[in-house]
């Protein structure tokens, strides 16, 4: 009997969805050996499907996105209670990714943003008897391991085709990974990164610059050229995809296993090899190259951090 997964998408781009796919012929190789019984992104499965499964007879749920609304708390603790194992599927379920990044106001000021002072939706709606309901958005937004246990985590935004089927092989083998496991490499992503031997042995940075001042340098680190590329903080396993393209890590891999918050980690990182002194003006000058720290810092993790979310006066 072929092994019953499902997936389900929450708040995110859709692009985990699409990694799946990346597997190209790959895929077939998967589909010999699972059945998927939930997959709403791209087969005709409702709700109702998944209710009347009986518990724990899915072998494995993949869970990608975060939680931000009611509909996708009740989906995931109901694929929860139908699964033995649930995995956070990219970097959105394993720490909020970009959504995530609403944690910085509240619901109210989403909407006010999306929506400029128009009309904003109402969570209920009746005419001519008819009910119109739509789900509650929450305040915060949450990683899906703080609306329900998780078993193991698949990083990335999107993983990597490399990253998925290495997964897949991982789960569907005996014996599993241990519980609680990141199912991707345990080591920085600059161990790995093509430009690693440009890196210089003492640096000490003058100014950070934004991607559009200047024109990078394609062979040399791009941390050395002022860039402020997150590959000290990153967990390896992407395949260096965003310094092949000559463009700084951004962090969507998370921290390894010897991180507590991986925002910290990467802010550590990179304050560490400032220059000017220890003058408080040039730190202030250098530090401005960074205008959006928390877009830049916590640009995937905020609401799995230490700091959740800002905090109401």
């Amino acid at each position: 009997m072929k092994t019953k997964v499902a997936f389900y998408w929450c708040a995110s781009c859709g692009g985990c969805e699409e990694a799946v796919l990346d597997l190209a012929e790959d895929l077939l190789k998967v589909l010999d050996a699972v059945d998927i019984v939930f997959w709403p992104v791209a087969l005709d499965f409702k709700e109702k499907d998944v209710e009347a499964m009986d518990d724990g007879s899915i072998v494995v749920s993949f869970i990608n996105g975060a939680v931000r609304t009611s509909d996708q708390l009740k989906m995931a603790r109901l694929l929860r209670r139908k699964s033995k194992l649930v995995v956070a599927f990219g970097v959105c379920a394993q720490s909020g990714g970009i959504p995530g990044l609403a944690n910085l106001t509240n619901a109210r000021g989403v909407l006010d943003e999306a929506y400029q002072g128009t009309i904003t939706p109402q969570q209920e709606f009746r005419e001519n008897g008819y009910k119109l309901t739509l789900p509650k958005l929450f305040d915060s937004v949450f990683a899906l391991d703080r609306a329900i246990p998780v078993d193991y985590y698949v990083p990335g935004c999107p993983p990597s085709p490399k990253i998925v089927w290495d997964a897949f092989q991982a789960l569907l083998a005996d014996p599993l990974p241990p519980p609680g496991a990141v199912l991707a490499p345990d080591h920085a992503m600059c161990d790995e990164c093509p430009r690693r031997d440009t890196h210089p042995e003492e640096l000490k940075l003058e100014r950070f610059q934004r991607l559009q001042e200047r024109v990078w340098e394609t062979d040399t680190c791009l941390l050395a050229q002022g860039a402020p590329c997150l590959g000290p903080a990153t967990r390896a396993g992407c395949g260096a995809r965003c310094i092949n393209g000559n463009m700084p890590c951004t962090g969507c891999f998370g921290s390894t296993s010897r991180v507590r918050d991986f925002g910290a980690k990467a802010l550590c990182s990179i304050a560490s090899i400032i220059g000017g002194g220890a003058a408080v003006e040039e730190i202030d000058r250098i530090f401005a190259g960074i205008p959006d720290p928390v877009g830049t810092f916590y640009r995937y993790s905020l609401p799995a951090s230490f700091l959740e979310r800002k905090r109401s006066e």
